[in-house]
């Protein structure tokens, strides 16, 4: 069982999971979301796969999805409208989702530098593998030579966090052509894959993730969890 609040300080709960439904994922979000609002657990960071998904965002523009029906059943690709800002994304296979559920009293209550700091994160991660990524000033997300490789989107309830960011890695990125990606008709996407031109281990990139959102929010600790301990 996890710990409470009380007995930690500063510790960070990751948790490691292969791929899982969104729907899935995003009640297990909700879940731990209470408990943390309870102060039942710590913060916690999910970094995940999903199967082919679009989900739009509460101010996106249905136009933006752009794939028929029939392109949709073909591609085996669920829709699902959400609760987090910004606009429609694609995630999948190959791609790194990370969902921090995390108390931004407790670190610091800005949500500008909440977005800036996990676009730091991914910043980082491109650093590490010699890709240098950064901001569009007019866009949230990370970027590469105006090409998205991180789309952001959140949701914050009395200062804790939920949804997070989608990372691509080994994506396959022919299924952004479904959507018009955050809205944006004239930007480009691309992955690690496709700038380093070899496929990743999806494990190793987490790694290397979760050590630059520890370094960047000031964790001193991890512990790992599995997934059902924190559906309990």
């Amino acid at each position: 069982m996890l710990e409470s609040i009380d007995d930690i300080d500063k510790r960070l709960v990751y948790c490691n999971i292969d791929f899982i439904d969104y729907k899935e994922a995003w009640d297990l979000q909700k879940h731990i979301f209470e408990k943390r609002l309870n102060k039942t657990v710590p913060d916690v960071l999910l970094l995940l796969e999903h199967p082919h998904t679009y989900t739009l965002g509460k101010t996106a523009d249905k136009e933006n999805l752009v794939g028929t029906e029939k392109y949709l059943s073909n591609n085996n690709i669920s829709v699902y409208n959400i609760d987090r800002g910004g606009d429609i994304t694609y995630h999948g296979p190959g791609q790194i989702v990370g969902y921090p559920i995390i108390d931004l009293k407790e670190w610091k209550p800005d949500t500008h530098l909440y977005l800036r700091s996990l676009e730091e994160v991914i910043i980082r991660t491109c650093a590490h593998y010699g890709i240098e990524a950064g901001r569009e000033p007019k866009y949230t997300g990370v970027w590469i030579n105006e090409k998205k490789i991180a789309a952001i989107g959140i949701k914050v309830t009395r200062w804790i966090t939920m949804h997070g960011f989608a990372f691509n890695v080994n994506t396959d990125l022919s299924l952004f052509s479904g959507i018009i990606p955050c809205g944006i008709a004239d930007k480009d996407v691309t992955s690690l894959e496709r700038e380093l031109k070899i496929k990743l281990k999806i494990n190793e990139v987490k790694e290397i993730l979760l050590n630059n959102f520890k370094s960047v929010f000031g964790y001193s600790s991890t512990s790992i969890e599995a997934k059902n301990s924190l559906e309990t």
